[in-house]
């Protein structure tokens, strides 16, 4: 068994419930087929086991040095990323034009979750570099395209998103890096930037040719200000090295390293603090300032940079379900072999008797399962909001704009959910991972304690918990007069009904099984063979009663997420709704999971329904395991989070500094 990620819930997941391999019934995945898909996804998973997962404790214990020179980085983490590359990796969701096997997207970020579940700090340069050219794809001009997409694509260079600053940090309308404007180029309109920034991942390395950076910078007014406030940013191409005519590497631009920043996790990837435009070491063309060209409009740097953001907040999503998923899979594998104490009940405390694995105990089970629907449920979201893209880049195609708008606003509306969610609830996965290991979690010994450190960077950057409840509530909700809600809250109720019609058992199938039971029992096995007959009997005559009984605490919970909404969006004083905007984002996270549990619930009963057996049968016993485990208690939190939200609670918004 893959410790990294289950193969079995993949296919699950992409081919039972998301059906993607229907989408090679659109042009322009009519090449593909299933059977190209999964050759992907093998290709994904014997790079990232065989190349990523083997260093990823090298890099944690061993990470990178800057001697005021030159950044050092073990050698196994660009002996993986030439590979990745070479096999095309870092194209595979791109055009044929560009050297892409174009997969459709939901295919590329299945196959992208094994590098991330195998080693986030590696993984986190292609990461960067493949949001860094999907938005100059959307925003740059042919020559940039050009000059800098096909290096990316081909491996050649690397790319990064340069937002914050030290005075700044997620407060953007405070950038303070100046852009003035030089010439026109044949990169278009060129600038020269001087300026900070900070916590930038994969900032400086080796590990490619060049690293584009795209930098957050604002252009002076006549009066030689800046405009406060983010309608005055602009967004600008920043190389580490000019490009020249031939798109071979020039002269060192003016950006220079200031330090690395050292993290409590992905201790692997580069974090770093860059100098625009010093001209203490380097100055390109005999002039100071670190050129950059500007991309798109002046003033719209904002709007084009979250093309990358907003793919990014999914993909921190993505990083965090890996996360608690290899955590969870390997607190599992731990509770199966690892012998500790005695069963429950008769003959239990009797020290001559046989321990347990560890599996056997109830509380392990609870700590399990609790992980398994965190872990899976948050992978399937953002492996959904991935088909969302697929769907909408389909209907682009086709021109049809109203299918376009409608998986544009679900996309819209999920993204912050599809971020925060499992940065919060997969970390407590990874946490409940070290306490199944008990005290060798807590050792460097083992993995879980490492997952845990990497994923506690999830609920901070491309936007903190915070930021995401206030895009939620403050904007998604209300956006284009609720357009987004209602389409989410239609989406939850379809399959509200769908559960609720379940018809719910196997009749007959268990007739099938008695001459296996007295054949057991003829071997001496009568006692197991009636157990196991009595519990699967009963899981099946509890089935259809299970969905019926998810589906109504789930209408209720959704209910109730409508008049909790209206109730915020309504009150006197936006400030005290946005007060509890965090909460919010907590429930209706909930609230979006359950639906996601109950989508493959309904999936698992429909296999059980139709025959399953054997491995699959107890697959989906799994799933709906996982489903009744979510259901009865994880979303009965959101309760008593609404009846607070409901009352406008002031104790928060009240509170003054001096109090504390």
């Amino acid at each position: 068994m893959s410790l990294i990620l289950s193969r079995r819930d993949l296919n699950f997941l992409l081919y039972e419930w998301l059906e993607a391999d229907a989408l090679t019934r659109i042009s322009r995945y009519a090449d593909h087929s299933r059977e190209t898909f999964d050759a992907a996804l093998d290709t994904c998973e014997k790079i990232a086991t065989d190349l990523f997962a083997t260093h990823n404790k090298k890099s944690d214990h061993n990470e990178p040095r800057f001697d005021g020179e030159t950044v050092h980085i073990i050698p196994e983490v660009k002996t993986a990323l030439d590979v990745f590359c070479a096999a095309g990796l870092m194209a595979a969701g791109q055009d044929y034009e560009f050297g892409g096997m174009q997969l459709p997207l939901v295919i590329e970020k299945a196959g992208f979750a094994y590098f991330m579940g195998a080693n986030a700090a590696t993984a986190g340069y292609p990461f960067l570099t493949i949001g860094n050219a999907n938005l100059l794809l959307a925003h740059g001009t042919a020559a940039q395209i050009e000059a800098f997409v096909r290096p990316e694509m081909e491996g050649r260079f690397f790319g990064t998103m340069c937002l914050s600053e030290p005075q700044a940090g997620s407060s953007l309308s405070d950038v303070a890096t100046r852009a003035e404007y030089e010439c026109e180029s044949r990169l278009g309109v060129q600038y020269r930037l001087r300026g900070n920034k900070m916590w930038i991942s994969g900032g400086e390395h080796r590990l490619s040719e060049n690293i584009v950076h795209l930098v957050l910078a604002k252009i002076p007014g006549p009066d030689g200000k800046l405009t406060p406030g983010v309608k005055g940013i602009s967004l600008f191409i920043v190389p580490k090295y000019l490009v020249n005519e031939d798109g071979s590497c020039g002269e060192h631009n003016d950006v220079v390293l200031a330090g690395l920043n050292h993290k409590m996790g992905h201790r692997g990837t580069t974090n770093c603090l860059l100098n625009f435009g010093e001209g203490a070491r380097y100055l390109p063309r005999g002039k100071a300032g670190a050129v950059g060209y500007l991309v798109g409009e002046p003033g719209s740097g904002l709007a084009c940079m979250f093309h990358m953001m907003n793919e990014a907040r999914i993909g921190v999503g993505l990083g965090a379900a890996m996360l608690g998923y290899t955590g969870y899979l390997h607190a599992l594998d731990y509770a199966r072999n690892r012998p500790q104490g005695r069963a429950t009940g008769p003959g239990g405390k009797d020290p001559a008797s046989p321990q347990v694995k560890l599996v056997e105990h109830a509380d392990i089970r609870r700590m399990l399962l609790a992980q398994k629907s965190y872990a899976e449920g948050a992978l399937a979201l953002n492996l959904y909001c991935a088909k969302l893209v697929d769907e909408e880049r389909a209907a682009h195609a086709a021109g049809d704009a109203a299918s376009r708008e409608c998986t544009t606003l679900l996309l819209d509306i999920l993204t912050p959910v599809a971020k925060s969610w499992p940065s919060q609830w997969c970390l407590e996965a990874n946490s409940l991972a070290i306490q199944v290991h008990g005290g060798y979690g807590y050792t460097r010994e083992y993995n879980v304690e490492q997952f845990y450190r990497d994923n506690r960077l999830n609920a901070i950057h491309e936007g903190t918990h915070g930021i995401q409840g206030l895009d939620l509530l403050g904007r998604k909700v209300t956006m284009k007069e609720g357009a987004a809600f209602r389409l989410l809250i239609g989406k939850i109720e379809s399959c509200v009904a769908r559960a609720a019609q379940h018809s719910g058992t196997r009749a007959g199938t268990r007739a099938d099984t008695q001459g296996d039971t007295q054949a057991d029992t003829q071997a001496g096995t009568q006692g197991d063979a009636q157990s196991d007959t009595q519990s699967d009997t009963q899981s099946d005559a509890q089935a259809g009663t299970q969905l019926a009984s998810e589906a109504r605490s789930l209408k209720q919970a959704t209910a109730r997420l409508v008049s909790v909404t209206h109730r915020l969006c309504a009150a006197a004083d936006p400030a005290l709704t946005l007060a509890n905007a965090s909460l919010y984002l907590e429930a209706f996270g909930h609230v979006v999971m359950a639906w996601v549990w109950l989508e493959q619930a309904c999936v698992a009963q429909r296999e059980i329904d139709a025959g399953a057996s054997g491995d699959n049968e107890a697959f989906y016993r799994g799933k709906l395991a996982a489903a009744a485990y979510f259901f009865r208690w994880e979303l009965p939190r959101v309760s008593a989070q609404f009846d607070l939200l409901a009352s406008l609670d002031r104790t928060t918004f009240d509170m003054r500094d001096a109090w504390f």
